[in-house]
């Protein structure tokens, strides 16, 4: 077993990164070298940007390339919900935002000619109990009235075609993908540099700050100024950026994939092919990879870190929902087992704008990748002082209270969605 990101081992290596030191002045300095940085990166310097990416590891090092692999439209939240928190007109907004996410990945792949198996696979929402697909039909109906009629609810009947284990119905989002992450971000990246991107690797932001209109960058490989910062470091938001670091809680999500399915094993699990997510608080997420491996993930323990032997604990865990949930595949080989961290918000919306001097773009809450790329290329966009479509403009976002650093009310929270679980 390998504990790595199946889209990193199976992605060519990013070739494009600056060398020497870290200097000069540019436009704009993006800091972070994920999807958002990347799509803003291309998007500045298609514009004539003089414009820096500076990431601390390396490109799609951190949540764009350890997710699950999926392209989902739609919301984090049901849209009854989000239309009660936000306000039918926002709630709108932001679910045509991931709407037109997918149309922009769609568009972005074709005209750089990205091979990252980009694919409408569309995506099933699992009713893990029967009172669950009540829920699920609610929401199906509001949705599909008032916003998405490219939607459908499908019985249990309906989904013998689809999944080979039982469910208690589900809602189909046509528009939902899917694509090879690592390919895409390698590709983005390559994109974005010869656009005219300046891209260094291995230079995390150690300290920053502001004399006049010029922000001054300090990295381990030299300082740059700039007229503008692009905060785009979701989960892996360093202390030093402390406003931001106070409004996003790390959460820990983690992801196994067996060894390739052969045909009957594909008919007998996922002959559908779409992504697939349970309706549980503490769920899990799945598809197939394009070498026809099963991506299994899922919050198998509330972790603020993600490390090996964190990895190793939840891959424990995950290989054993997998059985549970497709007990034809008990005893196949897990290939790959990894973790990442994922930029929660205390609402699960995600945030965007401009503060304190700064324009960012962060708090996916695990629909990050599908809306990243979008999200940065629409603020990138308010930065060249187009017209300012950003859908999260102006929603206030308080810290979480007593959270500094280190989320130390994780396992209450584990205890909590596992209590309603079992309750619900």
């Amino acid at each position: 077993m390998k504990y790595v990101s199946y889209w990193h081992d199976t992605a060519p290596g990013f070739s494009g990164g600056a060398e020497g030191p870290v200097e000069g002045h540019y436009d704009v300095a993006v800091i972070g070298g994920g999807f958002t940085g990347l799509g803003a990166a291309r998007q500045l310097a298609k514009a004539g940007t003089k414009v820096i990416v500076l990431e601390a590891d390396r490109v799609i090092g951190g949540a764009s390339g350890r997710n699950g692999g999926h392209l989902n439209n739609g919301l984090a939240h049901s849209y009854l919900a989000a239309k009660a928190e936000l306000g039918k007109e926002r709630a709108i907004a932001l679910y045509r935002a991931l709407d037109a996410s997918i149309d922009t990945l769609e568009a972005l792949i074709a005209e750089e000619g990205i091979d990252c198996n980009f694919r409408r696979a569309g995506k099933l929402k699992l009713a893990s109990k029967p009172k669950h697909f009540d829920a699920i039909a609610r929401n199906f109906d509001a949705v599909h009235r008032e916003v998405d009629p490219d939607t459908a609810l499908l019985s249990p009947k309906g989904l013998s075609g689809e999944i080979g284990s039982p469910f208690f119905g589900a809602m189909l989002s046509k528009k939902s993908a899917m694509m090879h992450m690592g390919r895409y971000g390698v590709g983005l990246a390559e994109a974005a540099k010869r656009r005219g991107a300046v891209i260094f690797e291995k230079a995390p932001v150690t300290s920053q700050a502001r004399e006049g209109s010029r922000h001054h960058l300090t990295t381990p490989r030299g300082s740059v100024t700039a007229d503008q910062v692009l905060l785009a470091t979701g989960a892996y938001t360093t202390p030093n950026f402390g406003y931001f670091r106070r409004r996003i809680v790390t959460v820990g999500s983690f992801i196994i994939a067996t060894r390739p399915l052969d045909a009957a094993e594909i008919a007998a699990t996922m002959p559908g092919n779409r992504t697939c997510v349970t309706s549980m608080n503490v769920g899990n997420y799945f598809r197939l990879a394009p070498d026809n491996r099963l991506i299994f993930g899922g919050r198998a323990r509330f972790s603020a870190t993600s490390d090996q032997r964190s990895d190793a604990k939840s891959g424990a865990i995950l290989a054993n929902g997998l059985t549970r949930l497709f007990p034809q595949l008990a005893g196949i080989p897990i290939d790959y087992c990894w973790g990442g961290l994922v930029d929660m918000t205390s609402d699960r919306f995600p945030r965007a704008g401009y503060r304190d001097g700064l324009w960012y773009a962060m708090g996916y809450s695990g629909h990050g990748a599908q809306l990243s790329t979008h999200l940065g290329m629409t603020i990138a966009d308010a930065m060249l002082g187009r017209e300012d479509q950003n859908p999260m403009k102006g929603l206030d976002w308080p810290a979480v209270p007593g959270h500094f650093g280190k989320p130390w009310f994780l396992p209450l929270v584990g205890m909590y969605y596992k209590m309603l679980d079992h309750v619900r």
